[in-house]
């Protein structure tokens, strides 16, 4: 794929797609990570002497249909203030003309705004291209998504390329995926193995370790004939489990062995806590967490890893009762001299509760498009940046 680098950019007018999708309370943007994230792209441009224009998704808006809590007034506040700059938001970008200088930045509001994004429609995508010399794709949380702001535009501008963060997202995840240094540990929590089954495969042919949390380690204790109580698990994906747990015993990598869980009768904050050795749990009783003696049996494989990869928390983090567990993983990633991806919507929450975010080797902003790209699926913004790049 071309990047932005690539390009002359003086003078020429620049669309970047952004993931500018942050966490917005009263008006005021709760998490900036993102919006960091995608400020090297902008800086370049601006630095480069480019027109710039940046837009984004935020929320699910329906389409026709202006709504205060997702315009992106906010973002064109924050850049405001970043560059000490204006950086006027344009509402009706789409079919009002607006003034675009030379080394400006202007905000185009909400794409999901507009008529025809989520369908990709063509005349959209045309009317997004013409407004641009070069398309920028910079959001690769929503890379796999097939829409008029993320691959209609780049099928029709005249130049398109993708930006600083996208690249990195692709560098880290290939160096994870593609080429890790051994031995390589995942971690893949989460309340259900269906959402996860491909992410488990692909992970159980490459791994040394394989470490499970929430309801698909219950899942996986019960494949292995252990009792959980009424946990959360799936029935149904017991055979697959079986099928993963045999397939890495082959290849002589492994789950770690859970000595002890934290425990509750009910999913409730003011649960009371109850560490018991995993042979104690009691037919009533819900596993929330592993127990101190697990984790620390996890830790120490974390310390002997070189290459880390980290989507979904150990437990019920929210829950401070039940939160240490994940607690122990975080600083214990957070420590270690390995390479360390990770990725997700609750694992980014995890980091961010415990303060890690700056321990960690690479943090992934995306949540769907990371899932997908793990699983090994092709990503439709990255087919069309292949197919649209000049060799």
């Amino acid at each position: 794929m071309n990047r932005i680098s690539d390009f002359e950019l003086k003078n020429k007018k620049v669309l970047i797609r952004a993931d500018l999708n942050v966490p917005i309370l009263s008006g005021a943007i709760s998490s900036e990570n993102r919006i960091q994230a995608s400020l090297p792209t902008i800086l370049y441009a601006l630095k480069e002497g480019a027109k710039v224009m940046v837009t984004s998704h935020l929320g699910r808006p329906e389409e026709g249909i202006y709504s205060q809590e997702n315009s992106l007034e906010p973002i064109a506040k924050y850049l405001s203030e970043h560059i000490n700059k204006t950086v006027p938001l344009i509402k009706n970008w789409v079919y009002e003309p607006f003034k675009l200088d030379s080394s400006n930045l202007v905000v185009l509001e909400n794409c999901r705004f507009n008529i025809g994004e989520k369908a990709n429609d063509i005349s959209l995508s045309k009317k997004y291209a013409a407004l641009a010399d070069i398309f920028v794709m910079d959001a690769f949380g929503t890379a796999h998504r097939k829409q008029a702001s993320t691959y209609g535009v780049a099928e029709y501008c005249k130049e398109v390329c993708i930006g600083k963060l996208f690249a990195s997202e692709l560098e880290a995840l290939n160096k994870v995926l593609s080429k890790p240094e051994l031995p390589m540990l995942a971690i893949v929590g989460g309340s259900k193995v269906s959402t996860k089954l491909n992410i488990l495969e692909l992970l159980s042919d490459k791994v040394d370790q394989l470490v499970l949390g929430g309801g698909i380690a219950n899942t996986f204790l019960k494949a292995q004939g252990i009792n959980i109580g009424k946990s959360l698990y799936e029935e149904s994906f017991l055979p697959s489990a079986e099928k993963i747990i045999k397939k890495l015993e082959k290849r002589g990598a492994s789950l770690p062995i859970i000595k002890d869980v934290v425990c509750g009768k009910r999913f409730d904050e003011n649960e009371v806590a109850v560490v018991k050795h995993i042979s104690d749990v009691e037919p009533d009783d819900i596993i929330f967490d592993l127990g101190e003696q697990s984790m620390n049996s996890i830790v120490e494989k974390i310390n002997k890893a070189k290459t880390i990869l980290w989507n979904g928390p150990i437990g019920v983090f929210e829950f401070k009762q039940f939160s240490k567990g994940t607690e122990m993983l975080a600083h214990s990633i957070a420590n270690s001299p390995a390479f360390s991806l990770a990725g997700g919507g609750d694992t980014i929450a995890a980091i961010e509760a415990f303060g890690m975010e700056k321990n960690i080797s690479y943090i992934s902003t995306a949540g769907g498009a990371f899932l997908e790209f793990v699983e090994g699926k092709k990503l439709p913004a990255i087919e069309i940046l292949e197919k649209r790049a000049i060799i």
